[in-house]
């Protein structure tokens, strides 16, 4: 994967991503570090700073009630908070998601952070691939310079694991590897 990272850590949404992280580690009382694995949107913004969400798709390594309450107002007035509905049962995901996450230094005490690694971040968009996947994917395909084929490679092992039609995600898949490969032409990967 390509290493390393460096992270928009320092816009008013990751810095409201902070705010959000240590309250949450303030009002559930955190004595003990645990897991945040970041998907979606605000995964984006972390590695491109191109995008710009209000709810935070995460997942942790222990079981932790979120607060139902729990939203910061970022500095330009942005409404953030943990999408409690957030499930990655729903989402096409390699089995090894988890183990390749990528470690981000933004600063909190308990909560680890982490986000999907971009590969991953692509393959976890093709199950739903509406709204503003398409335009996420080609921003970390440009990012990262991923080719068809890796994505290609990444998403059949994960179609692997996956219980159901497959007949969508296939046809989501061909548009990925299509916009890939428009982007990555002549680039030699």
């Amino acid at each position: 994967m390509v290493t390393p990272v460096e992270f928009a850590t320092h816009t008013e949404l990751a810095e409201g991503l902070r705010t959000l992280i240590r309250e949450l580690e303030k009002r559930t009382a955190l004595r003990e570090p645990i897991n945040m694995v970041i998907a979606g949107g605000m995964a984006i913004h972390l590695y491109t700073a191109a995008r710009v969400t209000t709810d935070v798709d995460a997942e942790f390594s222990k079981r932790i009630l979120l607060p139902a309450d729990l939203i910061v107002e970022t500095k330009n007035g942005d409404m953030l908070y943990l999408d409690p509905s957030y499930n990655s049962s729903f989402a096409l995901m390699h089995e090894d998601y988890l183990q390749d996450a990528v470690p981000v230094p933004i600063g909190t005490e308990f909560v680890h952070v982490f986000v999907l690694n971009p590969l991953d971040l692509i393959i976890s968009k093709i199950a739903r691939y509406s709204g503003p996947d398409a335009q996420d994917i080609a921003e970390i395909i440009s990012r990262f310079r991923i080719s068809a084929d890796e994505i290609q490679r990444r998403a059949e092992e994960a179609l692997g694991g996956y219980v159901g039609n497959t007949d969508c995600l296939r046809m989501n898949l061909r548009d990925v590897l299509a916009t890939a490969d428009r982007l990555t032409r002549g680039s030699g990967s």
